[in-house]
């Protein structure tokens, strides 16, 4: 493999891993997985949907900035859809800390792709008439401010690619989705949050009737290794 993560054998740690779903595909290329997520409730899905896929993975209840583990105990750490959640500089200390000697950071991310009159954009400007405070819109998918975190933690050989994907959604998908972001979900109160939904809804019906819908994404990865 070109970056050397993901062989046979690797002690590799996931942060943030939520249900688990990027450490579940190291396990299955025969890495010895450990996920980390400060929720419980997540890690019990994943424990779940481990059991359905036939793989084992060991978790970890802890922060990616404190995670309590040993010292150099990992080959490689990974952190897909999440480090924008994390203190960065802390977690990338952390990291740091984790690692073998030469041992390898992989920050992965998938953005939808605003752009002038595409279902992303009208989205996020639905996001923002019911949620003023939320920040996050307009991006392009390339957070470039990563880069400076591994950097100043002593992370070398700083690689990133990119590429972008059309990725269907069913409406309901595509609600769902869009239910559980950060700007919806995760800071609005519950009657907020129906509110939006159904404003959603109607968004789609007039708007975008096409179903399935076709959503732009980038795929963002940054790869870096630790000597």
């Amino acid at each position: 493999m070109r970056f050397g993560v993901g062989e046979t054998g690797q002690r590799l740690l996931d942060l943030g891993t939520g249900t688990g779903a990027l450490g579940r595909g190291f396990a299955r290329a025969g890495c010895k997985v450990t996920g980390l997520d400060p929720s419980d409730a997540l890690i019990d899905e994943a424990r779940r949907l481990d059991k359905e896929a036939g793989v084992t993975t060991d978790y970890v209840t802890a922060s990616a900035e404190d995670t309590g583990l040993d010292d150099h105990s990992f080959d490689v750490v990974t952190a897909g859809q999440c480090w924008h959640w994390f203190d960065r500089p802390a977690a990338a200390a952390e990291t740091a800390r984790l690692l073998k000697p030469g041992g390898s950071l992989v920050i992965a991310h998938f953005d939808w792709i605003p752009l002038p009159g595409n279902l992303a954009e009208a989205t996020e400007r639905l996001i923002e008439r019911h949620n003023p405070e939320w920040a996050m819109g307009g991006g392009t998918g390339l957070p470039r401010d990563w880069l400076a975190d591994v950097a100043m933690a002593g992370f070398s050989g700083i690689e990133t690619f990119s590429f972008d994907e059309h990725t269907p959604y069913s409406h309901r998908a595509w609600r769902g989705c869009i239910r559980a972001s950060a700007g919806v979900g995760a800071s609005l109160a519950p009657d907020a949050v129906e509110k939006f939904d159904s404003a959603l809804a109607e968004l789609l019906e007039t708007g975008f009737p096409e179903d399935p819908l076709t959503v732009l994404h980038r795929c963002f990865a940054l790869v870096c290794q630790f000597l």
